[in-house]
């Protein structure tokens, strides 16, 4: 009787097989070449009648998609299901269910292309008629860009195809590759991450195991042969240095886990941004915007990825390694700029007429170079589109300038036949403004976008502020000031001089002592009653310092503004000739003028800068505030309520330092939409460097606020050590949680600890016991701080259980927006939340919710599915979860409020947690009704059937029959919308939230 091919267990599209489902006879023949031999043996005329029946036995792969062998070494369970004669080959497993989860070839990582497109689930792949995610790469990914892994990359495949045409056929990209000779898949990479003509060289050996037609090519090798971590991929990555220099993994490596360190590096390495090699700093090479952009954009994998090419002239060079360009030729280089544009810019006026009243008056005065001021004005006017009053001042020019009025349309110009000065033309102009603000422009610089736009916002926010300094960067691109310190001697310092403009202690908003006039945005009220610059100054230097002051005497504030960012030709108005001397001589002028104002200075020292950069007013105070990681409100977990104090502490007047414990990988440009300009944001630093940070900064902070126990716990010998540099400084412990509880229930529920570790659950007395002994382990740490934070009243008592009386409870703070949509127009379940570990409570109640609740909703139509949206960790695989045919993954959401405009029922299914539930408070916030366990109801502290339903966490058939009633009962989903959207507008009142935070903190300092 004639065996057939192993049926598939399931069929998407009806008659569709998949190409790995197929049998390749040409193929076969060419693969192995005693087959035809063997054929005759046996008396077989057909050659897929032979495989079914001897082949597959033998371990023949039936295609070139799925590899047998492979396939056999790397799923034990195949072997045993083998010898058991379960199966005739790991073919016939892989047909019969197998292909939903495991990988066919060494080329193809089912549960990474699954990770990869979270949106692939099951229900996505069955709807759209695809087996698996491979059956979906080769019949579709492919031919749209999607990435099979690491070691198949479809650009570089497309560029081989090209090279090599004649080799490549219409079944596909992957699907050739598979079949060239070796000599050609070695000859070009098909993927950044193997260099096969690097490998060949290295281990000759390989060559002859080729050669006797043990393996295809040096890829398949690699990626397959017995001694793994023998062998090194590329001359850019050293198996042995990874593994000395990332002990951390050493555990998951060999047995059941990771094939070698490179396998580590390829998965997560690559990312975060460990060395691969001696020399090699990743880190420091993804921090690189350009880099960021190109791996963010799906053009390269990862930094290393790019980094290969790079060295391989496929990328775009990042710079990194580039020799300083020298600043006398970036110098020439923005005048030569000024002088390239001048002639684009003289063919139509540039329009500075102004209907009504103007928004602001910019002054510049100029001497020659028509250059740059056209320069200067032009970058003015495509910077901001309000009304500008241009009052431009011509000291005594012979160039082109003396024509200005055919350049430039609508400003008043005011000419003198000789040149009176910086100092005596502003004055003089001052007399013509009508704006509310005045901005003192040179003609040496350009605007970075919306700089003037940011500059008047900062001058309008606050009454007391005068005026608006910006962050000038010099034409190397390194800083010129981030706002500018005066010293006790009256000499002066731009904050962080010839550093990258980009720092975190030049991307925040504060008050400075003065600002440079180069741009340098005033209210004209103020200027006006100070007659505008001290004559005593002219014709320049310290005239603006002078005034800055003069504006603090009479209780006008100084302030920085980051994002008003100008690139500047140092001295390209007046050169730099003459300028020492006249600069000394105005010092003593200013130092003479103003000493009770200097005695109260910082004296002149750099290690002085950091006191000098701010100037603190008596009722500001400064708090350092330590996290995991930067508080981004879309990671969850938390650090939405650390962002929302960070933010709070901000409204309140507090100027706050942000410190990761864990170095940040998301590149700094991304950090800052999530935070107010006036935080400070440490985002360069982690653990190792806070004891140098802490000693930097000696005497700075009045408050040390530390966000979750374990940091706490990680952080005390550093802060004991380090308590003289906080001399007077209040410290917080800021819980989030308190998390025995927590990992008692989790024991109860799972069996297992929070590690993974097995653990029996415990009752009665014996909880009360094992209770206590984790309330002490957990708080240990707590002693060393004037104020313990709880997020609930309950886990307030649990800190006063664990014998600490300084409690304080700070919730949650949230605005009520309910989405509009109305209940018949929306449809299926959504849940939201962040998926840090396999290990979370989020994790686990999906888990439970797709294995134990979704198989009872059968009062539902079949099409509604559960929508799980929400951060999702690279080392979280959620693959299980989206083979469920009623299940759609989502990830991150930017936009919550078309989220919950969506959906019809919330569910949150959690089995264990502590705290206070942000993602129920969230959803009724948003409007949006909700079925969730008992726990996060207690939790909570609202009425079932009243704002939520909620049931036990062990009863899966009572949370469907839940579900299925909200999801059907129009009435009862609006009562529970109307009756939840007051409950947590009680609860989480933003006012009420900024008053406890300012009760806890004033308690904190004494």
């Amino acid at each position: 009787m004639t065996a057939m091919l192993p049926p598939l267990e399931t069929i998407p599209q009806e008659g569709r097989i998949p190409c790995w489902r197929r049998f390749e006879s040409d193929w076969y023949r060419l693969r192995y070449p005693d087959v035809a031999e063997l054929m005759a043996q046996h008396g077989y005329d057909d050659v897929q009648r032979f495989y079914e029946e001897i082949g597959c036995h033998r371990g023949h792969s039936p295609n070139r998609y799925f590899d047998e062998m492979w396939y056999r070494q790397a799923y034990p369970e195949v072997r045993r299901g083998l010898l058991e004669r379960r199966w005739p080959s790991g073919f016939a497993h892989y047909c019969a269910g197998g292909y939903k989860r495991c990988s066919p070839h060494w080329l193809f990582d089912e549960a990474a292309y699954r990770r990869r497109y979270v949106a692939l689930t099951g229900h996505y792949l069955a709807e759209q008629g695809f087996y698996n995610g491979y059956d979906h790469y080769l019949s579709y990914g492919e031919q749209h860009g999607f990435k099979a892994g690491p070691f198949c990359d479809v650009r570089l495949l497309r560029a081989m195809a090209r090279r090599y045409e004649a080799w490549f056929g219409p079944e596909g990209l992957l699907a050739s590759w598979l079949v060239l000779p070796s000599h050609i898949a070695d000859a070009a990479p098909a993927s950044w991450y193997f260099d096969a003509p690097w490998y060949l060289q290295t281990y000759p050996e390989v060559q002859e195991a080729i050669a006797a037609g043990e393996y295809s090519n040096a890829l398949h090798h690699y990626l397959t042969n017995p001694t793994p971590e023998a062998f090194n991929p590329s001359p850019w990555f050293d198996e042995a240095y990874y593994r000395e220099t990332s002990p951390d993994i050493l555990p998951s490596l060999g047995g059941d886990g990771l094939r070698n360190g490179y396998e580590h590096f390829v998965r997560f390495g690559a990312h975060e941004g460990r060395s691969p090699a001696k020399g090699v700093d990743l880190h420091r090479y993804k921090q690189c915007p350009l880099v960021w952009f190109d791996c963010d954009g799906g053009v390269f994998e990862s930094p290393f990825a790019r980094f290969v090419a790079e060295k391989h002239g496929h990328a775009t060079p990042a710079g990194i390694d580039d020799p300083a360009v020298l600043e006398d030729q970036t110098r020439q280089l923005f005048r030569d700029d000024a002088a390239l544009a001048l002639p684009l810019l003289a063919r139509q006026k540039l329009d500075f007429r102004v209907w009504g009243m103007p928004e602001v008056s910019v002054i510049m005065v100029v001497h020659d170079q028509i250059d740059l001021t056209l320069q200067a004005l032009a970058s003015l006017r495509g910077n901001y589109d309000g009304a500008i009053e241009l009052i431009l001042v011509d000291s005594g020019s012979c160039d082109e300038t003396t024509g200005l009025e055919t350049l430039v349309e609508g400003a008043i110009i005011l000419r003198h036949k000789v040149n009176i000065g910086y100092l005596l033309g502003c004055n003089e102009a001052l007399a013509h403004v009508t704006a509310p603000a005045v901005l003192y422009l040179n003609n040496d610089v350009r605007l970075y976008p919306d700089a003037l736009h940011h500059a008047l916002r900062r001058l309008y926010r606050a009454e007391t502020t005068g005026a608006v300094a910006a962050r000038l960067v010099r034409t190397n691109m390194q800083l010129q000031e981030a706002g500018s310190i005066i010293w006790r001697d009256g000499a002066t310092y731009g904050y962080r001089r010839q550093d990258d403009p980009n720092i975190p202690e030049a991307s925040f908003t504060r008050d400075v002592d003065y600002g440079s006039a180069a741009f340098l945005l005033v209210k004209a009220g103020l200027l006006r009653r100070l007659g505008g610059y001290d004559t005593r100054y002219w014709p320049a230097y310290f005239e603006d310092t002078d005034l800055c002051v003069r504006l603090q005497k009479i209780g006008a504030r100084i302030v920085y503004e980051p994002l008003a960012m100008v690139e500047h030709l140092e001295f390209g108005s007046s050169g730099q000739s003459g300028s020492h001397s006249l600069i000394q001589r105005h010092w003593k002028v200013f130092a003479q003028q103003h000493l009770e104002f200097l005695r109260h200075q910082q004296p002149r020292h750099i290690r002085n800068a950091l006191l000098g950069r701010e100037r603190r007013r008596p009722d500001r105070q400064r708090v350092l505030l330590i996290e995991d990681r930067i508080p981004l409100r879309g990671l969850g977990s938390g650090y939405v309520r650390s962002n929302d104090i960070v933010r709070a502490l901000v409204a309140l007047d507090y100027h706050v330092t942000v410190f990761p414990v864990m170095r940040e990988q998301l590149p700094a440009f991304l950090l800052y939409r999530d935070f107010p300009e006036e935080v400070e944001l440490a985002f360069d630093h982690d653990m190792s460097t806070l004891p140098a940070f802490l000693e930097e900064r000696a005497g700075y902070y009045d408050l040390l606020w530390v966000g979750r126990t374990h940091n706490m716990a990680r952080l005390l010998p550093v802060l004991n050590e380090a308590s003289r540099f906080l001399p007077h400084c209040g410290s917080v412990l800021d819980t989030e949680v308190v998390a025995a509880p927590r990992t008692l229930l989790q024991q109860a529920v799972t069996g297992l600890l929070p590690d993974g570790t097995p653990a029996a659950p415990v009752k009665g007395e014996e909880y009360e016991r094992a209770l206590d002994a984790l309330l002490t382990e957990e708080l240990q740490s707590a002693h060393y701080c004037q104020q313990i934070i709880a997020v609930t009243e309950h886990d307030a008592e649990l800190i006063r259980r664990a014998g600490y009386g300084n409690v304080m409870v700070l919730g949650h703070s949230m605005e009520v927006a309910p989405t509009p949509r109305p209940y018949a127009e929306r449809r299926d379940i959504l849940f939201l939340g962040a998926f840090h570990s396999e290990q979370s409570p989020n994790y686990d109640s999906m888990t439970w919710f797709v294995e134990e609740v979704l198989p009872h909703l059968k009062a539902l139509p079949e099409d509604v599915c559960l929508h799980i949206a929400g951060y999702v960790h690279p080392s979280v695989d959620m693959t299980a979860l989206g083979q469920h045919p009623r299940v759609e993954i989502i990830g991150p959401v930017e936009d919550l409020t078309a989220l919950f405009d969506t959906y019809r029922v919330f569910v949150a299914p959690t089995r264990f947690a502590g705290g206070l539930p942000f993602k129920v408070q969230e959803a009724a916030a948003r409007g949006l009704p909700m079925v969730v366990t008992d726990l996060l109801r207690e939790e909570v502290g609202w009425q079932t059937e009243e704002s939520l339903l909620s049931v036990p966490a062990d009863e899966p058939m009572a949370f469907a029959v839940a579900v299925e009633r909200l999801y059907n009962d129009e009435a009862l989903w609006q009562r529970l919308r109307h009756s939840a959207l007051k409950a947590v507008q009680k609860d989480t009142d933003p006012e009420h939230f900024r008053q406890a935070l300012q009760h806890i903190v004033q308690a904190s300092l004494g």
